[in-house]
């Protein structure tokens, strides 16, 4: 929504739109919300500025937003410059000693300070943290069995599998008007490091800190079925079958298992969000609109 489009608005409807947004703002003052950020809104100047807008206000209004973010097309095009090809097995990539490097200074560096400063642009206070700092997400190496055949070990390097997640760094924070941003980076118990699936670190985070909701932001509209249809209320058991007959597969996958497991550990709601869409975490957490798939634990 650019100002022009919010200008042209006539005061009436104005007044309706924030009427309609007051029940949520009400119900949700003082929550936690985990946000994965990635994909297109991570790339198109104008989302990620719609992004940035949406943090500050959620802060504004009363909640507390923590943002988690990816990097995978960052990571790919610096890999790239220095000549290394990406591999992926299952949908994780492979990661040597060299490309964890790469993996740390494009996320820690260029990726989590541009969106620090985006979000302070819009007016917020936010600061950003990988796993190590205040040992927030201790991690061991990921151990990777075959889709097909379990007895089939693939071996990923340096990618990890969460231990545990102390969120006091992240609490300390949003206590004191800040709004962390974190990169999906944990470490190990001789301090190497190791590059976690950004969505899989949302989805812990959410649960240990018992956030009103998950959100993820995606370049899908959500789960969508055989069909193509956008399916915008899911169970647990649903997911199960979705799993079984193939529906749910691809990058999908961690995804949504992690949606998962964050809905039964307590997580009230989970929405996989379409990122394209200009507002679209807003939106989805203000009005009755549905801007994508909402998992819930029952």
């Amino acid at each position: 929504m650019t100002t022009d489009h919010l200008s042209s608005i006539a005061p009436r409807d104005k007044a309706e739109i924030l009427a309609q947004a007051l029940p949520y703002i009400r119900k949700f003052h003082g929550k936690t919300m985990v946000i994965k950020y990635g994909g297109n809104a991570m790339t198109d100047p104008a989302l990620q500025q719609d992004f940035a807008e949406d943090v500050v206000l959620l802060k504004l209004v009363g909640m507390n937003p923590v943002v988690v973010h990816g990097g995978g097309p960052q990571i790919e095009t610096a890999l790239n410059r220095l000549g290394k090809k990406g591999e992926f097995i299952q949908g994780m990539r492979v990661t040597d000693a060299e490309t964890m490097e790469v993996v740390e200074w494009v996320l820690a560096g260029e990726v989590q300070q541009d969106i620090v400063g985006l979000i302070n642009q819009a007016g917020g206070k936010a600061v950003g943290l990988t796993g190590r700092d205040g040992g927030m997400i201790r991690a061991r190496k990921l151990k990777m069995l075959d889709n097909k055949n379990p007895e089939v070990e693939h071996d990923v390097g340096q990618v990890g599998d969460i231990v545990s997640i102390d969120p006091s760094v992240v609490k300390a924070l949003q206590d004191d008007a800040f709004i962390p941003v974190i990169s999906p980076i944990g470490f190990g118990e001789n301090n190497e490091s190791y590059n976690i699936n950004a969505d899989v670190v949302a989805s812990k985070l959410a649960e240990v800190l018992k956030a009103e909701k998950l959100m993820l932001l995606t370049n899908t509209p959500g789960v969508l079925d055989k069909a193509g249809n956008l399916l915008t209320d899911l169970t647990a058991r649903r997911i199960d079958e979705l799993f079984a007959d193939g529906t749910i597969s691809g990058g999908m996958l961690p995804k949504i298992a992690g949606a998962l497991d964050a809905a039964k550990a307590g997580v009230n709601a989970v929405h996989i969000i379409d990122g394209r869409v200009p507002h679209a975490m807003l939106l989805e957490i203000l009005t009755d609109q549905a801007y994508g798939t909402m998992i819930r634990s029952h």
